[in-house]
């Protein structure tokens, strides 16, 4: 599956979760998610990878892919934990 119809497919997973917030609490949660995530990639021997935070999320998690090189990479953020996981993007 390539990376812009995951990003697709993320993105009409949750757009009625979208409108229950107001734009400077999705912006936060998506600091957090790239920040966690980023966190996480770094403990699992990623560098500095480009990281894409999909806007809502699901509504129970947020959803990241991080891309350095070759590897890329699905992270998976609880919102309620505030917790990053990831796994390959394969």
């Amino acid at each position: 599956m390539s990376l812009r119809i995951l990003i697709a497919a993320l993105a009409l997973a949750a757009p009625v979760a979208a409108r229950a917030s107001t734009d400077a609490a999705w912006s936060e949660f998506r600091a957090d998610v790239a920040a966690r995530c980023l966190a996480q990639a770094r403990t699992e021997g990623m560098k500095a990878p480009r990281t894409v935070v999909h806007p809502w999320g699901t509504p129970a998690h947020g959803v990241a892919v991080l891309i350095e090189g070759a590897d890329k990479r699905i992270c998976v953020y609880d919102k309620q934990t505030k917790t990053a996981e990831l796994t390959p993007a394969t």
